[in-house]
């Protein structure tokens, strides 16, 4: 079986077409799915889905690309984690990629996430682009790892280097690979997912983005990840079945409120 460890389903593209989405799932033997929030106005909608399907789960959290959102406070994050469909806090971090200019409150919202973290014990999803550094300094500053109190999380859809991931999995956090491991031009990363440990791997699709080879520039969905599997398990030299069943126990080992 594989898990999509992050997708959007929520989004209207992928909404309108659920029964088709759940479908596809079950035909590439896709038995759960996390439904990652991005901001506080559209979270009910993503409730809404974990509390309809038995194997849909849930996050709460404000995407750092959201400038012009509701901020989170500490307490609302935790009041709104207090679910048992609600397994993971994010997604959060940092994203110096898209925004420019002052990005200070972009760095006080991640901390905001990581407090709520640690108070409810629930791990963090994080999101990192063009600032692992930021990004690593404040996981430590604020004690987001297993090493310092904190209950870790994973880093999703990582396109960062190895030493990153290095970084993060010293903390306790698992690496999360996305379609982009299966483009022809993503060599470095797919260096970096032969050398993380399967122990410390997950798998995603990130839908509606980012869809894997053989589907690549179409829309992504969550039946997806089986493609995402089968090529790391080629690139890794291992069986599906052992990939498939290691990063599903993955899974349920970050997020231990989730059941098999």
């Amino acid at each position: 079986m594989f898990i999509d460890s992050h997708c959007h389903i929520n989004f209207p593209e992928l909404a309108a077409r659920m029964p088709e989405i759940l479908a596809r799932m079950a035909e590439n033997r896709v038995t759960h799915a996390l439904c990652v929030s991005v901001d506080l106005p559209d979270f009910p909608q993503v409730l809404a889905l974990a509390e309809q399907y038995p194997h849909i789960y849930a996050s709460v959290g404000v995407h750092p690309d959201y400038e012009d959102t509701p901020e989170p406070t500490v307490q609302q994050l935790v009041e709104l984690a207090n679910h048992p469909k609600i397994v993971a806090i994010g997604e959060t971090g940092l994203d110096y990629y898209r925004l420019e200019g002052d990005l200070e409150w972009q760095r006080e919202r991640f901390r905001t996430h990581i407090r709520a973290s640690r108070e409810t014990r629930k791990p963090l999803i994080i999101h990192t682009r063009a600032a692992s550094a930021d990004t690593i300094r404040l996981m430590k500053e604020e004690g987001a790892g297993t090493d310092a109190g904190g209950v870790a999380g994973v880093m999703h859809c990582f396109t960062e280097s190895l030493e990153v991931a290095q970084a993060a999995m010293e903390q306790g956090f698992y690496i999360s690979f996305s379609g982009i491991v299966t483009f022809k031009s993503a060599k470095e990363l797919q260096e970096v997912a032969r050398a993380v440990p399967l122990e410390r791997m997950l798998i995603e699709t990130d839908s509606p983005y980012l869809a894997p080879v053989p589907f690549r520039g179409k829309m992504n969905e969550p039946g997806y990840v089986a493609h995402v599997g089968e090529f790391i398990a080629n690139l890794k030299g291992v069986s599906l079945p052992e990939l498939a069943r290691q990063t599903s126990e993955n899974f349920f080992t970050l997020f231990s409120t989730a059941k098999a």
